[in-house]
């Protein structure tokens, strides 16, 4: 029997697939309850209407939802090229009304940890009706209508009589982009940003910076990007630039969670910064190279103070991640100065202290900024005794749900990482096996299940840049996007989850996202931007 006979056992829903694909429900992440019937509306660009209800709390002005009724006007409707130029928008008589009513404001903030995101949503004869707390729910809602409007064969819009109410699983939803192995331009991240909003993803966790790059141009000390960038022009990124990215998440409902990885992951930082670095030795002379961030001198608190007021100056977030993973202990071995300090300091010849100790001191800076921490399980794993307040990313693959466990049972909140890497290269099939994960899955009390806030996907950059991100992330990511949303009970089979992939798989293509295939097929849009 050929490799190709034994596929419909390979494939993920490959039997539903052949055998014939049931109706789809088409809203991906699966809303936590959705009720829709046979009965259909007819809907028309030109007989279309977003509109306030009258005691929402949010009117008109608010950049949020009215660029939000913009931008799904143009994605419902994309054959009319955007050409919705009124409030909201131009129509005929008799116009199918979407009507939003947001119980509170205000609008001008950001999307924050504890953001609200509930939605209920009813379509109904000539109208539905979108009700929220906030608007970072009614963009959530808004995703959800976009995705129940479709087209019969002959290109006739409808929508059908449908009932949701919705919230997420997890207020921590994440997608992590590693800009310093591979520069990613900033149209790259903005589209990567668009598709996270397709997928109601919520935090944009941008490790801007690494061993091989510092692309990020921090005013305070130029050198850094102008010394430590692949070119201080062209592979920068700006102030401005940094501002746009954090808009376009703002009008997203995303939040932007900086990175910047110390005391490993730095050796970018010395070009920039000379006294950085820790001065590694070949016995009892220094060899010419450099190890990690030197945690002994006041220097190196003055400096990272500096750079991390600055950087909590930029981006708004009650979160930074401060990193604190992989860290070489060999050069600090080494230096001759370092050992006498840990003799000091009664570290004896335990280095795991030393790090414990320079991640305390930054962790310090972190809460004098007004900022929570967020850290590798590393610093965890390192850091038993007087262990500070700070958020935990459990990433090593190991018994990840037992790091889980051990980091809950200390009473700290956790975002899981391990089983969400899609850096490698896998057949698109692989997406059940991100869709399996179950972050609850470890025996804990109630209250340790609490402490597990969400989860991310990291694409990390040592094979990734602009001419693969989007195919490498989509549509795996999407699976991780449901488990983190959608109820587990009501989620657990692949076999109904595929046809609903495959579904919106098609509606990224739509969107202008390149997505990779599930399995053979076609959309009835295909992707048109190659």
């Amino acid at each position: 029997m050929s490799s190709r006979c034994n596929l419909r056992f390979l494939i993920p829903g490959l039997a539903l697939l052949l055998g014939g694909v049931p109706s789809v429900l088409a809203v991906w992440p699966q809303p936590q309850q959705i009720r829709n019937s046979a009965e259909r509306y007819s809907l028309s660009a030109r007989a279309f209407l977003f509109k306030h209800a009258d005691v929402s709390a949010v009117r008109s002005g608010c950049d949020v939802l009215d660029q939000a009724f913009t931008r799904y006007f143009t994605l419902i409707f994309p054959e009319s090229g955007g050409g919705a130029h009124n409030r909201y928008f131009w129509t005929e008589a008799d116009p199918f009304t979407v009507e939003v009513n947001v119980a509170e404001g205000p609008c001008d903030g950001y999307p924050a940890e504890g953001s609200i995101e509930n939605y209920k949503l009813t379509v109904s004869p000539g109208q539905a009706v979108l009700t929220s707390v906030t608007v970072w729910g009614a963009l959530r809602g808004l995703e959800s209508l976009s995705q129940l409007v479709e087209q019969d064969d002959y290109g006739a819009y409808y929508i059908n009589k449908t009932e949701i109410e919705d919230f997420p699983r997890f207020q921590f939803r994440g997608l992590l982009l590693d800009t310093s192995r591979h520069y990613l331009p900033l149209q790259a991240i903005l589209k990567t940003l668009d598709a996270m909003a397709y997928s109601k993803l919520n935090v944009f966790h941008w490790h801007i910076v690494d061993d091989p790059s510092f692309p990020y141009q921090s005013r305070k000390y130029p050198d850094l990007s102008k010394k430590g960038a692949y070119h201080p022009f062209t592979h920068i990124y700006t102030q401005t630039d940094v501002r746009r990215v954090i808009e376009h998440a703002r009008l997203r409902g995303i939040r932007v969670l900086a990175e910047f990885d110390s005391p490993g992951h730095t050796q970018s930082w010395g070009n920039g910064q000379p006294s950085l670095l820790t001065p590694c030795y070949r016995g009892d002379v220094p060899s010419g190279t450099y190890g990690p961030v030197n945690p002994i001198l006041d220097s190196t608190y003055v400096f990272m103070a500096n750079l991390l007021k600055e950087v909590t100056s930029v981006f708004p977030d009650s979160y930074i991640h401060l990193g604190g993973d992989e860290v070489d202990f060999s050069c600090w071995k080494s230096n001759p100065d370092i050992k006498a300090f840990m003799k000091k300091m009664g570290f004896g010849s335990d280095f795991t202290k030393l790090e414990s100790f320079y991640m305390q001191n930054i962790v310090n800076i972190s809460t004098m900024l007004n900022r929570s921490s967020v850290v590798w399980q590393d610093v965890f794993d390192y850091h038993e005794i007087n262990r500070p307040r700070y958020v935990v990313e459990v990433w090593k693959w190991g018994c990840y749900l037992c790091e889980v466990r051990r980091v809950t049972k200390a009473g700290l909140k956790v975002i899981l990482a391990s089983p969400w890497y899609l850096d490698l290269p896998g057949p698109t099939h692989d997406w059940a096996r991100y869709y399996n994960v179950r972050p609850l899955a470890f025996k804990g009390t109630e209250e340790q299940k609490k402490l597990v806030i969400g989860g991310e996907v990291c694409m990390w950059g040592e094979y990734v840049d602009a001419t693969n991100l989007s195919p490498r992330l989509w549509p795996r990511a999407c699976a991780a996007a449901e488990r983190l949303w959608s109820d587990e009970v009501q989620t657990s089979s692949v076999d109904q989850a595929f046809p609903r992939l495959t579904d919106f798989r098609c509606r990224l293509l739509r969107r202008g996202i390149q997505a990779e295939p599930l399995y053979v097929g076609h959309c009835k849009n295909e992707y048109q931007g190659i």
